[in-house]
Parts: C-alpha cells; structure tokens; sequence
C-alpha cells in the first residue's frame, strides 16, 4: 500500500482513503452491513488507514455502522474523517449537538480529520455568522479532533475566499481528469500548494463515470496497457498529482475493492506519455459533449418549472459518457421539470451568455433520452 508523507500534520495516511457513502445495500435500502463489513476489512487488512464518512450518508446509518466496525481494530491504527454538516446546522447549539451525536456515532473520544461539509456560497456564510470555526478550534484545542478542513462545492472564487480565511490543516476537493475546469478545478489545485494545503480528492472517478466508457475510447486505454482497469487511470491521475494526499474512493461491491487496492499497491506516477494518454481521453469524452451549456443558470428560473441546466447536464455527460441507464434514472428523476414540458416561450435565449438555441436543444434532450 502507498502512503503518503504530510510533513505539514505529521501524519502519514495511506494514499487509499476507503469512502463511506456507498456501501452495497439490501433491497429495504439499508446497509448490507455483512458485505461492507467484509470489504472494509479487506481494505483495512490490506493497508488502507483512512476511513471517511460523514453525518447524513446512508441516511444516518454510516457513522454508526463504521463505528462499530472499526471497533475491531487500535485506535491509532487509522484515520477517521467525518463531517459537520452546514446545510442542516442553524445555530452553534445545533452544531455542538451534531458533533456530540457523532461522537456517539462513531463511539470514539477524538476524530482525525474533521470538515466543515460541502461547503458553498450560502453554507460558508453560515460558517461566519455562527462562528463555527472558533467552535471547531477549541475541539482542536480540546484533542477531539486532531486535523481541521473543510470539504467544497462551488466554484473558485468561493473556494479562494474560504482557503484565504484561515490557516486550514487540509481541505477537500472534487477532481478527476474531465472535471479540471469544474468547481475548485485545477485553479484551486494549484492554489492548495501555494497555500501548504494538503488535499483531499473526491470524485475521482466521478461516481463511476470514469470506470466504464464508450468502447472506442476505452480501446485508447486498453491498447497502451490492456492489464489494468478502466478506473485505474482516473485514480493515478490524480494521485500523480503531488500535494494530493488522500484520493477517497466511494466503494460499493469487493470487487471494486480489490481493484483500487491493486492500483495502490504497487503504485506508480503517471509518466508523461501516460498524461498524454489521459489529456487524450479526456478530450475524446468533451469533445462528445452535446452543448456549451456551462450550468451558469443565468437562463433560470424557468416560467415553466423546467431545469433547464440540469436537462443539459445529464445530457451532456450522457454524451460523453454513455451511460444509458444512468442518463434515463436522471431524466426520470427531474419529474415536472423535465425537457419535454418546455413551452417554447423563448424568455431562456435571450438570457443565454453561449448564445444556445435552448428550445431547440431541450427537444433534443426529449428525442435522445426517448430514444434509449
């Protein structure tokens, strides 16, 4: 197993972080907690040493399912990161509440990496005004948690404000090898070795996107190196990177286990004619992009209840990616805002920055999804 060196927090946490969101479940919804349970220890077994979860994942059910599993092992033989969840906090009692309630969870005494969770515009403001951070300071001082960061979506100008704010321990990022331009992106990658920030990546593998692709370009992968998987190339892509010290990975089945373990094992650095090869995939999958949509959102609201960024998101990234079943279950899901309840009224062009004939293109969305 790789680990990495952070000098900054003196640890040394495996390069592997074991992401607890998705765990497989039973038809009822709820945790197969047998088969996590299996999965986690044959990641922790095998050297993984950072465990991630976070207040509302699985309904409520992650925290406490991973706390009783980690029971098994020492205490300082991993590294548990959990979250404090703003979009759901109103006050500082709130807060401390929440955190007394993980504690509980997790039924530990002290917490390695402790965030601020999904941090956004709206949520960091609440930050500020319920002076959470000198909340989460004094736990530091306290011992309760060891490390403090945050984890980020929105876009960049948002993320340099909040890792200007303070000295943070580490923060967390979405990024992968298509989404270099999206939220904090490669900008804010840069911006974190400036700052002596170490990172976090989520989203390596963009929610399995990146593990399964259309077969021409999986063929550019295969024919280089027909021995490793798919996903392989998403995780070193950004594990290469040198200021990444943790790459999380959502796993869901054993499977999935097995072949992340097998990427970190014996890891290796991208070389430069494995980053050419990744820049090619990568614009291979943006140049099947159906629009110029950029979910700016200056077209909304809709008179008419119609998402009109999220009909093009699903669409775009079907294009890109052509995951049939995914592109349906997310059409199926928008409901009444669905694209094919547009009525043509025309008040989206004239707001459209990209010039995008929206009505015409909305129509395309129906035609397409229709059609799978």
């Amino acid at each position: 197993m790789e680990y990495s060196k952070i000098d900054k927090l003196g640890v040394n946490p495996s390069l592997l972080g074991f992401g607890c969101m998705r765990f497989p479940k039973k038809e009822d919804g709820t945790i197969d907690e047998v088969e996590a349970e299996r999965m986690l220890d044959h990641a922790i077994e095998s050297g993984v040493t950072y465990i991630d979860t976070a207040y509302p994942y699985h309904d409520g059910e992650s925290e406490p399912f991973v706390g009783r599993v980690l029971k098994k092992y020492k205490r300082e033989d991993f590294y548990l990161a959990t979250k404090l969840p703003m979009f759901k906090i109103d006050s500082l009692e709130q807060a401390k509440e929440i955190f007394e309630e993980q504690m509980k969870r997790l039924d530990v005494d002290y917490v390695d990496f402790y965030l601020l969770h999904a941090l956004n515009k709206d949520t960091w403001k609440k930050v500020i005004d319920l002076n959470i951070i000198p909340y989460c300071e004094e736990l530091k001082k306290q011992g309760r948690i060891k490390n403090f960061g945050f984890s980020f979506h929105d876009d960049y100008e948002v993320f340099e404000e909040i890792i200007n704010y303070r000295d943070w321990d580490f923060c967390q990022i979405q990024l992968n090898y298509i989404d270099t331009d999206i939220q904090a992106g490669m900008k804010g990658y840069k911006l974190t070795e400036e700052k002596n920030v170490p990172l976090v990546i989520m989203e390596p593998i963009k929610g399995g996107a990146l593990a399964s692709l259309s077969n021409d370009i999986e063929q550019v992968f295969t024919d280089y190196n027909p021995n490793v998987s798919i996903s392989s190339w998403a995780l070193r892509f950004v594990a290469s990177l040198p200021n990444v010290k943790v790459v999380l990975s959502g796993m869901s089945t054993y499977d999935q286990v097995e072949d992340n373990l097998a990427t970190f094992k014996e890891f290796k650095l991208l070389d430069q004619d494995e980053e050419k090869l990744v820049e090619k995939v990568a614009n291979m999958i943006k140049a099947k992009t159906k629009n110029g949509c950029t979910g700016c959102r200056y077209c909304m609201p809709c008179p008419f209840g119609i998402d009109i960024p999220g009909n093009f998101k699903l669409w775009n990234e079907y294009g890109m990616l052509g995951l049939k079943d995914t592109a349906k279950r997310r059409y199926t899901n928008l409901g009444d805002a669905q694209a094919e309840f547009c009525k043509k009224c025309g008040k989206c062009e004239k707001l459209c920055p990209q010039s995008i004939k929206i009505r015409e293109d909305l129509q395309r969305v129906v035609q397409d999804i229709k059609n799978l």
